[in-house]
């Protein structure tokens, strides 16, 4: 089969005002289709409005507040729905968390990824449509300075798959998968996260990145996901890891 067509599809982006999600947004308009972003913090989004023209819209919502998800995507309905948002956690051993900045990622990235998934489930979607969650690939190797991030992480990509589960039960025709990046100092969210492990390696910034391999870049995720939207969705696995060098199927 030939790669599916975006011209003209809508795609929500949540998270899209920075970092990946920006980078992810920017890919989808390249390849045709039309954008809803979506983030707290409405600056950002409206100078990517701007660069990228009429075929974005700038929503500055919380996608944690549990009436978001039902009501953009009541008004804008998404064929492509990516699951980008998320909290910054504090980079610190477990026993200099308390257990508010410990649970954040529960609190923000598991609540948004129940809220959407539940209401594509439940709208539903039209067939044929793909939701995609960016976890993270601390969900594989864990994450002991940044509290419960990693289990949290773990968790969206469990209840990705347990989407996909109903849908499939439900005869729906909707993709779910979870994409799960590797640390890189390219956002807001990794930079710090960077910086501590080299901190806790005795290691340089530059000496930590080295054996991470090729880094990924907003770019790179952009590419990715675009790649991944478009594929034959016989052909798309429940999770992928993504590094620099693109897309890797997880079984």
């Amino acid at each position: 089969m030939s790669e599916r067509d975006l011209a003209g599809a809508t795609a929500l982006v949540t998270g899209a005002s920075r970092g990946l999600g920006r980078g992810i947004a920017t890919a989808l308009h390249k390849a045709g289709a039309q954008v809803v972003g979506v983030a707290r913090d409405r600056g950002p989004l409206e100078e990517l409005e701007a660069a990228l023209g009429e075929s974005f819209t700038a929503v500055s919502a919380d996608a944690a507040d549990p009436t978001v998800a039902g009501r953009l995507i009541d008004a804008h309905h998404p064929a492509i729905l990516v699951l980008n948002a998320g909290a910054s956690p504090l980079m610190r051993p477990l026993q200099h968390h308390t257990w508010e900045t410990f649970s954040v990622n529960w609190q923000t990235d598991v609540r948004i990824a129940f809220h959407w998934l539940r209401e594509s489930l439940l709208k539903p979607l039209r067939p044929g449509s793909r939701v995609v969650v960016v976890s993270s690939g601390a969900a594989l190797a864990g994450s002991p300075l940044s509290g419960g991030y990693a289990g949290a992480k773990a968790t969206q990509r469990f209840i990705t798959g347990y989407a996909q589960e109903e849908a499939t039960r439900a005869g729906l025709g909707i993709t779910f998968t979870a994409v799960l990046p590797r640390i890189t100092p390219l956002t807001d969210l990794g930079r710090p996260a960077v910086q501590a492990y080299a901190a806790r390696a005795d290691q340089s910034v530059e000496e930590f990145l080295q054996r991470q391999g090729p880094l990924v870049t907003p770019e790179i995720a952009g590419a990715a996901l675009v790649e991944l939207v478009r594929a034959n969705a016989a052909t798309v696995a429940p999770a992928y890891r993504l590094s620099g060098a693109g897309l890797e199927k997880l079984r």
